[in-house]
């Protein structure tokens, strides 16, 4: 991931609504939940919504794909991991030992 990439995934998850919506999506994984699902959950109009999700799409945060009739949105995990080591690739100048902690925070959830 590029500098680009992490500032546009960054800047679409600042804001409550798209950080909660792609908490819950991650939650949600393998599967996914439907826009109806998402949009009742958040207490939001499909309107509001939809607007909220262009900007996590266009991230490449949130991917989505059709079952049915329904489109069923999912959290694009590849793109969280890679964010994920963007931010930390330079963790503690190279002394693992220093990241050990965070390592054991996320290894026991």
């Amino acid at each position: 991931m590029d500098a680009d990439n992490a500032l546009a995934a960054l800047a679409a998850l600042a804001h409550p609504t798209r950080l909660a919506t792609f908490r819950l999506l991650v939650r949600h994984e393998p599967d996914g939940l439907s826009t109806g699902q998402l949009v009742d959950a958040l207490e939001l109009t499909q309107s509001t919504f939809s607007t909220h999700l262009a900007v996590l799409a266009k991230a490449r945060l949130v991917v989505a794909e059709k079952r049915g009739r329904q489109m069923i949105q999912r959290a694009n995990i590849d793109v969280l991991r890679a964010l994920m080591l963007f931010l930390a690739k330079d963790c503690c100048q190279g002394r693992a030992e220093l990241c050990e902690p965070l390592l054991s925070e996320l290894a026991c959830c």
